[in-house]
């Protein structure tokens, strides 16, 4: 994506290697967009620091700052000496207006913020927490790249804490509910990933229940 620096000069950012650009859990009213250099995301997860991503040169972050009124979700940090444009929703209109490029972007990466929206809501909306994990399963089958659809059995590169976030459990209750899942042999937790044995019957399960509503 070709990007005239010179017309949004005044919106520029720099910072140097390893240092904090937004941090998880901190207010935000700012997106960032790459311009040079690389951006890693960070998220802690319990005492463990998992890396989410690390982001190249025209690619944007932060953007939910302008969506929801919601805290960061992760940490992002200068991997090298990185230059950024950063945007508010008061200058927002001007980069779409001069950059249709960047509007294509950005709105294709709204749509799928809402699409997250609509089908947390409807996990959210289930009546009970098997349903919701079996639910954030069936998601990830829906969403997540490079998953192996040859037969029913699902690996997902997703984590408890994950999977707590989807459901709208705490983490305890979020174990539990995964660990039921363990003793009916739907179900196995590796250290790095979680293979459900049989994707359709977490469909029929969510099914009935959401039938039941």
């Amino acid at each position: 994506m070709d990007l005239d620096i010179n017309s949004f000069a005044r919106f520029i950012r720099e910072f140097k290697p390893g240092e904090i650009i937004f941090s998880e859990h901190e207010p935000g009213d700012t997106f960032y967009l790459i311009n040079s250099g690389r951006v890693k995301l960070i998220k802690n997860i319990g005492e463990f620091e998992r890396t989410l991503d690390i982001l190249q040169p025209t690619e944007m972050f932060g953007e939910m700052a302008i969506l929801e009124n919601a805290p960061r979700s992760a940490t992002a940090i200068a991997m090298d000496e990185v230059k950024l444009l950063e945007f508010n929703a008061q200058n927002f209109e001007l980069l779409i207006l001069g950059n249709p490029q960047i509007a294509i972007k950005l709105l294709r990466i709204f749509s799928k913020r809402i699409y997250d929206s609509k089908r947390r809501f409807m996990i959210l909306t289930l009546p009970d927490p098997h349903a919701k994990i079996a639910d954030v399963f069936l998601m990830l089958d829906e969403t997540q790249a490079n998953i192996d659809k040859t037969s029913n059995r699902r690996e997902f590169q997703t984590t408890v804490e994950d999977i707590a976030h989807w459901a709208g459990m705490d983490i305890a209750e979020t174990r539990e509910a995964l660990h039921h899942f363990v003793t009916q042999n739907r179900l196995e937790i590796m250290s790095t990933h979680m293979v459900v044995k049989n994707i359709i019957e977490l469909t029929r399960l969510v099914n009935a229940r959401r039938n039941r509503n």
